[in-house]
């Protein structure tokens, strides 16, 4: 079968192909001609929904939501992301390759914009149409702000490109000219798109106040240090001595930042769930941070992947026996929840314990600490309970009595499911097929009405953009810029109060006004609440430069090699701080290669610095 000129609409050297066979062999239209592709609203819509398919997926793959930064790693050596922090990598190692896919969806959505007016009015409505356009236009964007956030600068494409066209003559864009047209590419999607969507038929596009929540995520990285007169690019350039970097630092690309992010506020549409959403009687912290993940299309929900494999994720995140235990939490990411009273750990206030097990139970929610369970887990705030599993908790998922015990060894089988990190345990590292190498697997967004025993999973769908980050975004941003504007108190304790916890200005009163106290706080919430997230950690420590530091490259979990003697939980040797990884670091690693090969058909490119 001839490849059909529709299909050729972006630069071969882009999608890393030979021919553009493979991708019509993935393509709705595999069977139809040009003509009879375009001539019904089904198969526009199948179109249009494949290319919807190319957002990532965070199913076990997603090398910057685990294992890239120092809140989690992945138990097994020969995975990509071992490699990379390890240093086991260069630009022909096709780790965490995405150049290509990023492309392709940049490629079917020229196709889709210019082909859709051709199907029939009576299929398909000039409303219609226009509302579609304007979703494939956010989608082309979305790849763009992917590659910009992984690759830095990227070839800009405004048209379709002709076959016979010189695949050689596209150089990389300018990081301003990059973020200029992807703000272009947003402002004319959210032109025809609602806020938000209201019907459940359409849950899952995208949206308006998807668009602006873009712009904001993007205006965040080009004020940040990375990309904000970063020394390290001063001779990032073109073959023909075009700089790709800007050379100096701008202080207002803060303030725009901020900008950006209250107008996602401002459209008023979105807001902070609570379990209150969901018939709760009285507010519940632990439950409207659990929930949020797990609770379908509620207002916090601002983009999210309809179709994603929620149940690689938990089987991923889960303990033994029937988890794969891969998703490792670290002692460094414990380490950054408060306490219940909204303090750090190491404040003397706290009232924070490392040693000795706990006397009582935390009667204030579900998902406090239990009797017996080490101190170094009592009295932390609700996230901590609902997003990391730790040893002696009980378990997520699990349903009934038999299936909870199901993860205890018959002398700790109580109808809880206590969980058995230490060596011997069920899910330590002697068992089976478990590498554990932390003493901790990642919770969020694991549901309790899960079954990993009985392959029982329910619909949710991976958020991709919420509410919460955006007014973390905007706090951020407005500390840079103007340190003494109420708002950063006001919309800080927002999350902290969804949280459980006192407002800042309350605890630590001395940050008000401080910009560099005020910052520490401000990263920290957001290592809390977007921890495990849209690889959120990882690329906020990347924007910031601060992933290479020594601190975040030391990584530390609890002695999980140690034999317990067969002491089971009542084994302290467990509960030792140990350092495991200390990962390798080269600056080169703040953006990742563009794969040889890819440079190798089209010698305008240049190589991203260090590799």
């Amino acid at each position: 079968m001839k490849c059909p000129n529709y299909i050729c609409v972006a630069i071969i050297f882009l999608l890393g192909l030979s021919s553009c066979k493979k991708y019509l062999d993935q393509k709705p239209d595999n069977l139809l001609t040009e003509d009879q592709l375009w001539q019904t609203r089904a198969n526009a819509e199948s179109y249009l929904n494949n290319i919807y398919s190319l957002l990532h997926n965070t199913d076990g793959g997603d090398y910057a939501n685990m294992g890239a930064s120092d809140e989690s790693s992945l138990c097994i050596a020969t995975t990509d992301t071992r490699q990379m922090v390890a240093g086991n990598w260069n630009a022909t190692s096709f780790i965490a390759y995405n150049w290509g896919s990023y492309y392709a969806g940049i490629r079917q959505s020229f196709v889709f914009e210019n082909n859709i007016d051709k199907v029939p009015s009576i299929q398909l409505s000039d409303s219609l149409k226009q509302q579609y356009k304007a979703e494939c236009i956010f989608l082309r964007g979305w790849f763009f702000w992917k590659l910009l956030q992984q690759y830095g600068p990227f070839v800009k494409l405004t048209a379709k490109v002709g076959q016979t066209e010189d695949a050689t003559k596209y150089p990389r864009a300018p990081f301003d000219t990059c973020v200029a047209y992807i703000n272009q590419l947003m402002d004319e999607a959210a032109a025809h798109l609602p806020a938000a969507w209201t019907v459940s038929g359409n849950y899952g596009r995208v949206s308006k106040g998807a668009a602006l929540a873009v712009k904001a995520q993007m205006a965040l990285l080009a004020a940040s240090p990375l990309w904000n007169g970063n020394p390290y690019f001063n001779n990032f350039k073109n073959h023909d001595g075009t700089a790709l970097a800007p050379a100096s630092y701008d202080g207002s690309k803060w303030a725009k930042a901020a900008a950006a992010a209250k107008a996602v506020i401002d459209l008023g549409v979105f807001k902070l769930f609570t379990n209150q959403e969901e018939g709760g009687g009285s507010f519940n912290p632990y439950l409207s941070v659990r929930d949020v993940f797990i609770t379908t299309w509620n207002k916090e929900i601002i983009m999210a992947n309809n179709k994603w494999s929620v149940w690689g994720w938990t089987k991923c995140v889960s303990p033994g026996p029937g988890g794969y235990n891969l998703y490792n939490a670290t002692q460094n990411a414990v380490d950054a929840f408060y306490m219940s009273n909204g303090r750090t750990t190491d404040d003397p206030l706290s009232g924070y314990v490392e040693t000795g097990f706990a006397a009582g139970n935390d009667t204030s929610s579900w998902g406090g600490h239990l009797q017996g369970e080490w101190n170094m887990y009592a009295n932390r705030e609700a996230r901590f309970y609902a997003y990391v599993q730790y040893n002696m908790h009980p378990v997520l998922p699990a349903v009934t009595v038999d299936d909870k015990n199901y993860y205890s060894s018959s002398a700790n089988q109580d109808g809880r499911g206590r969980v058995e990190f230490y060596y011997s345990g069920k899910s330590g590292q002697q068992a089976a097929g478990s590498n554990n190498i932390t003493g901790y697997d990642v919770l969020k967004c694991v549901s309790p009405s899960d079954n990993i025993r009985n392959d029982v999973k329910n619909y949710r769908p991976q958020i991709l953009i919420r509410y919460s980050e955006i007014l973390l975004d905007y706090v951020e941003a407005l500390n840079e810029s103007d340190p003494s504007h109420p708002d950063i108190i006001t919309y800080l304790d927002m999350v902290r109060a969804r949280a459980g916890l006192p407002g800042i200005e309350v605890v630590y009163p001395a940050a008000v006004g401080n910009q560099d106290l005020m910052r520490k706080y401000i990263l920290r919430e957001r290592q809390v609440e977007l921890c495990f997230e849209n690889g959120d950690r990882y690329n906020t420590l990347v924007r910031r430069k601060l992933l290479g530091s020594a601190a975040n490259q030391a990584i530390y979990g609890m002695n999980t090699g140690a034999p317990d003697g067969g002491l089971g939980f009542s084994f302290t040797g467990f509960y030792t701080r140990t350092l495991y990884q200390n990962r390798v670091w080269d600056d080169k690693m703040y953006l990742f290669p563009i794969f040889q090969s890819d440079i190798d058909k089209d010698n305008a490119i240049v190589q991203n610095p260090g590799w």
